[in-house]
């Protein structure tokens, strides 16, 4: 009985891992933000708010994806998702960066703003 225990608590400690490990960018959804957010600003400060958050984005974007490099490493070494439990899985920072990006990019559509 005691084996089949351990053999239980593996799978069940191999399960965690395997859904714990952290997402590539790309597959992350974005956080919907209303366009009204940004309607009051002019062409101008949407523009520089614009390349404020696609920087925002690629910096968050990087960790995110360094983390899930360091999970796919750590899973694949020790069949633990090292860079989410190092705290390095950066998901939800990369949805409110990829929603804000959206929404100021259609208040820029809805201004006609180039």
């Amino acid at each position: 009985m005691p084996k089949m225990t351990k053999t239980c608590g593996a799978v069940l400690i191999a399960a965690a891992a395997v859904t714990a490990c952290a997402k590539r960018p790309d597959a992350i959804v974005p956080v919907d933000i209303p366009m009204a957010a940004y309607t009051n600003q002019t062409c101008e400060q949407l523009g520089r708010e614009m390349l404020k958050e696609q920087q925002a984005l690629a910096a968050v974007s990087k960790a995110q994806t360094d983390a899930a490099n360091g999970d796919a490493f750590g899973v694949f070494l020790i069949g633990v998702p090292v860079g989410s439990v190092a705290g390095g899985d950066k998901e939800g920072q990369v949805a409110v960066a990829k929603g804000k990006v959206q929404a100021i990019d259609s208040a820029m559509k809805s201004k006609g703003c180039k």
